[in-house]
């Protein structure tokens, strides 16, 4: 196993390890605000700006999971009917499209977002978190997304010369 197998396993680990303990986290908050808006009737302020603030975190940061672990969202049933080379040049463009993504909308944008936030100082209302460190969730997610893409690609082609070489010697 080269060096860079170990690197993205250990990086894919420790990524889905923030995941799990944030949705702990979320978890745990969310029953809190229950037990004190039920329980103790006098709701907890702060806990429903948390849950919101650690719900971007683990969709965005577990979005990056799924795509590397190829467990996101998509309809492939017409895909899966290609044989392997145009099922490669298609899985290459799906990649791309994602890669381009990422890197315009949530690497770009949200790396503005995060800066103008933190330039204008906007706090979170219960909390008093500065909102540019809750939006960083975007560029972040962004940035795992297009690796992984990248490397996605990377596969495709390299599948795609594969399959040639072995047509070729047919």
């Amino acid at each position: 196993m080269n060096a860079y197998v170990k690197i993205k396993e250990t990086f894919v680990k420790v990524l889905e390890t923030v995941v799990i303990t944030v949705m702990a986290v979320l978890v745990i908050d969310v029953v809190w605000q229950v037990f004190t808006r039920f329980v103790l009737r006098n709701p907890s302020s702060w806990t429903e700006e948390l849950a919101t603030m650690l719900l971007i975190w683990v969709s965005l940061l577990g979005a990056s999971v799924a795509l590397i672990r190829k467990g996101h969202l998509g309809v492939d049933y017409f895909v899966n009917k290609l044989k392997s080379g145009p099922r490669s040049i298609v899985d290459i463009f799906i990649y791309a499209m994602v890669g381009f993504f990422s890197a315009s909308v949530m690497i770009a944008g949200g790396i503005r977002l995060v800066w103008l936030t933190l330039l204008t100082n906007q706090l979170s209302p219960a909390m008093g978190i500065r909102m540019g460190y809750v939006y960083l969730a975007l560029p972040l997610s962004g940035f795992f997304m297009l690796v992984f893409s990248i490397e996605s690609i990377l596969g495709g082609i390299k599948r795609i010369k594969e399959i040639k070489e072995v047509e070729g010697k047919q």
